[in-house]
């Protein structure tokens, strides 16, 4: 029998993200028997007391509390989860990597490049061990995808099509919560989805080295937010309208070092749109094309064959991770599956000493693209994107 590995998790913030997070942790002894980890959920820490209690019920941490240095300094907690929103990201990441603890944090790092910054050098002078939600590299589809491209089955990559839109704040009647305050979460869908886009981009083709971009907010005002938390909070009628302070629209134009020229646009407030996050590589040779909406499937045209056009292809084993959830095409991987595939990752990086997961590099590079496109909206020029450091995986 394998010998196997314990490693105690600490979790902070128990909402939507939390729960993701420790089931994906829970899923990959069983996915994975062969890589010999247990993960241990210890404690988790939550100023909603009833948030960590729920976690605790529902997933067996045996410890909760309110306060993350409680989490930090718990002699039994190798590792965290950072599943805060944006705004608490900087704090929490800094006493993170001040306590020596390897972390697994969603996107955006931070609120602005700086932030990002910030806690990119702070795990690069501790040596840690990072992960970041980069999740959209994990689906199976992108594997195969990334195959082709490194074959060179596609030629050279001349063009790059990225769009993340959806209707999450279609509504104008939705709260202003913290999503469209400045302060608080940064840029509105620059850094909120089109991050995710420019990481999947440059994940498949290389790096980005110069933007252009506009951007519009459509729904100036909203309601002020009333009661409830997280995605249950709800609108104050009867409060002043307050005004949304980022964008809802973005189009961004990007030169990518191969030469291949690159589009990205997202909207948050495209009606129809539920989760429309894909994209289409245009090769000398062939072309690719894959939406998360349909996630289990890509379509794929290459110039050699006999009846020339795009042909759907289903996601099966061979394709990235696919085999170790199905046994065969048709039968599809879900969005918990890819932050399994990521819990993965981030727990084999800690066990092998080598940065497997998308890493904190990773997300300080999809920072200074997100800032370069902020500046180019303002200026309407076109800006360099600041060359990487640190640890990033884009070649791994």
């Amino acid at each position: 029998m394998t010998d196997r590995r314990r490693i105690g998790i600490g979790l902070i913030s128990a909402g939507w993200m939390g729960m993701l997070h420790s089931t994906a942790y829970r899923a990959v002894r069983e996915t994975w028997p062969d890589l010999g980890v247990d993960p241990d959920l210890v404690i988790v820490a939550d100023p909603i007391e009833v948030n960590a209690h729920l976690a605790a019920e529902r997933f067996g941490y045996r410890e909760t509390t309110a306060d993350i240095q409680a989490v930090l300094n718990h002699p039994d907690v190798d590792a965290v989860s950072i599943c805060a929103p944006n705004f608490l990201h900087r704090e929490f990441a800094l006493a993170a990597a001040a306590a020596g603890k390897p972390f697994w944090i969603e996107k955006p790092m931070g609120a602005s490049v700086a932030q990002s910054r910030e806690i990119a050098d702070a795990v690069e002078s501790a040596g840690l061990i990072t992960a970041v939600g980069f999740n959209y590299r994990h689906a199976p589809a992108v594997a195969h995808v990334r195959r082709l491209v490194r074959e060179g089955a596609l030629g050279d990559i001349r063009s790059v099509r990225v769009w993340l839109n959806a209707d999450y704040s279609a509504a104008p009647d939705g709260p202003r919560t913290w999503r469209f305050v400045k302060e608080m979460a940064g840029t509105g869908v620059l850094g909120d989805l089109l991050s995710h886009g420019f990481d999947l981009a440059q994940y498949l083709v290389g790096p980005i080295v110069e933007v252009t971009s506009a951007t519009r907010t459509f729904i100036t005002e909203r309601p002020a937010p009333g009661r409830g938390v997280g995605h249950s909070v709800t609108a104050d009628s009867d409060a002043p309208p307050l005004p949304v302070e980022n964008e809802d629209y973005a189009s961004v134009l990007a030169r990518f070092q191969s030469g291949a020229m690159g589009t990205f646009e997202s909207s948050r407030i495209a009606i129809g749109s539920r989760c429309d996050y894909g994209f289409e590589l245009s090769g000398s040779l062939g072309a690719a094309r894959w939406n998360f909406e349909r996630m289990n499937e890509v379509e794929v045209c290459l110039s050699g064959e006999l009846h020339y056009g795009f042909t759907r292809v289903m996601t099966e084993p061979g394709f990235g991770e696919f085999g170790r959830f199905q046994p065969g095409a048709g039968m599809g991987l879900s969005f918990d599956d890819l932050k399994t595939i990521e819990a993965k990752l981030f727990l084999e990086s800690i066990l092998t000493g080598r940065q497997l997961a998308p890493s904190v590099a990773d997300g300080l590079v999809a920072a200074g693209i997100v800032s370069a496109a902020a500046a180019s909206a303002e200026d309407g020029r076109w800006h360099d994107v600041p060359v990487p450091t640190g640890r990033t995986t884009f070649d791994a």
